[in-house]
């Protein structure tokens, strides 16, 4: 396998080449609100399992009812990627999507736990991803704008720090309010802990308040008259996005083509691993954890979150500590590492009747996490053109909700005849999904040794 590396692209519209380098306060403070974002969506991670639970969902129909995010990610991102980059307004190109997805957001966390059928629940997590859909994909073109080329690795590794605090923080907070004193056992009338309804709250106050402060502290870069002129001649308006949407994807470039094999291992089995961890932690650690409701079913989810708090915890850290290896060796031979950590650590899960030892594989899927939040990012910028950054984003972000849908679609069908109805076996398919990922990830002709930059900075 050649090494790939890439010049930086030029074009009238890119803002990479003539982007001014940030010192690491600033670039962190750029991803400030992607904590927001991300604390968002670690509550789903963590809880929408429970919470359908509580309001009577069965195992073997779980995907369906996380169908929301992809579906959305599907019909939003990429149009939403599309018009950001065409959009003038006084606040930028991608702001404004920052800010109306916030409040969307922030609304639908807030009403989440008081969910009284599994219809209400549904329906509030289909306008919430919308909401974070909205946010995502610009924020991402975002950092691909602000952040010359030798600097993106740092960007988006960032960006996988914070997702991985966030989440860590997201998965954590019912643990800690039952420190703080308020009972595991203590629920509303349709069977949500109360303990879920402030962690809600709490992530409806980041969502707004982070992106608020990103975009305050570190605002877009004005565009030229030139760049102005330019997007004003061309169309504009929702027809106009999905016919670039068109000749984006025809003009997609091989690597970013090469890219969609592994994201489709390594998204079909993250989606796995979040619907059904916590069902078997339940099977593993607590006998009486398969009655919904139960004390036992509380604790298992509450272990499973743990859990997520231990992964989360080591992705904030590694995303970190990848940013100089990342730079040396490439993002590409990185990621295929940190998802062989990843497949192996789920491999190991089912086979681990100790909670305590069931900590120690977090170690590898929070690796394989780090690498997918960041890595995977780096590999994509090194090979769009600039002028395209918001609508690839977008198409990119199809190959983790496709993978998703997928998933929706085939677990009912698989669940019963090939993995026996026990959710310990979809947590195996999850790691040998992963490892598939990682030979996948070889086969991509971008992230490889990056080129040098300039070192010319700017405080």
């Amino acid at each position: 396998m050649t090494s790939a590396t890439h010049a930086p692209q030029t074009s009238s519209m890119g803002r990479a080449p003539s982007a001014p380098r940030l010192s690491l306060a600033r670039i962190v403070e750029m991803n400030l609100g992607f904590f927001g974002l991300q604390f968002s969506f670690g509550l789903q991670q963590a809880n929408m399992t429970p919470i359908y639970t509580f309001l009577g969902a069965d195992e073997a129909t779980m995907p369906l009812l996380w169908l929301a995010g992809p579906m959305t990610g599907l019909l939003i991102q990429p149009l939403v990627g599309a018009l950001s980059d065409r959009t003038r307004s006084r606040l930028g190109r991608r702001t404004p999507y920052f800010l109306i997805g916030a409040v969307i957001c922030s609304l639908c966390l807030f009403l989440m736990p008081y969910s009284s059928t599994l219809w209400m629940a549904a329906s509030l997590l289909w306008l919430l991803d919308a909401g974070n859909n909205i946010t995502m994909e610009p924020y991402r073109a975002y950092v691909a704008d602000r952040l010359e080329p030798g600097q993106r690795p740092a960007g988006f590794l960032v960006q996988s720090a914070f997702t991985g605090l966030a989440q860590c923080l997201s998965y954590a907070t019912p643990s800690l309010l039952v420190g703080f004193g308020i009972s595991q056992n203590l629920v509303d009338i349709n069977g949500i802990p109360v303990i879920v309804r402030i962690a809600f709250v709490i992530g409806a106050i980041l969502s707004i308040s982070t992106i608020v402060w990103s975009v305050v502290r570190v605002p877009e870069l004005k565009l030229s008259e030139a760049e102005l002129a330019e997007m004003a001649a061309k169309p504009s308006g929702a027809f106009a996005a999905l016919a670039e949407i068109r000749d984006a994807f025809i003009a997609m470039p091989k690597p970013m083509r090469q890219l969609a094999w592994a994201m489709l291992c390594q998204w079909y089995a993250m989606f796995v691993y979040w619907q059904f961890i916590s069902l078997s932690v339940s099977r593993t650690l607590f006998p009486g954890g398969e009655r919904a409701g139960s004390a036992d079913f509380i604790s298992a989810s509450l272990t499973a979150q743990q859990m997520g708090v231990a992964y989360n915890a080591v992705a904030f850290v590694s995303a970190l500590l990848l940013i100089p290896i990342v730079r040396r060796l490439g993002a590409r031979p990185v990621h295929a590492f940190c998802l062989v950590a990843s497949g192996l650590a789920m491999l190991s899960l089912p086979m681990i009747d100790s909670r305590t030892a069931m900590f120690i594989p977090m170690i590898g899927i929070g690796l394989g996490w780090a690498g997918m939040m960041g890595n995977t990012y780096v590999m994509l910028a090194d090979c769009i053109p600039p002028e395209r950054t918001g609508v690839y984003m977008g198409i990119f972000n199809m190959f983790i909700v496709v993978p998703m849908l997928i998933e929706t679609v085939t677990m009912p069908l698989i669940y019963a005849p090939l993995l026996g109805s026990d959710p310990r076996n979809a947590i195996v398919l999850a790691g040998v999904l992963m490892l598939g990922g990682a030979v996948a990830t070889l086969m991509v002709r971008a992230g490889g040794r990056p080129a040098a930059s300039p070192l010319t900075s700017q405080g």
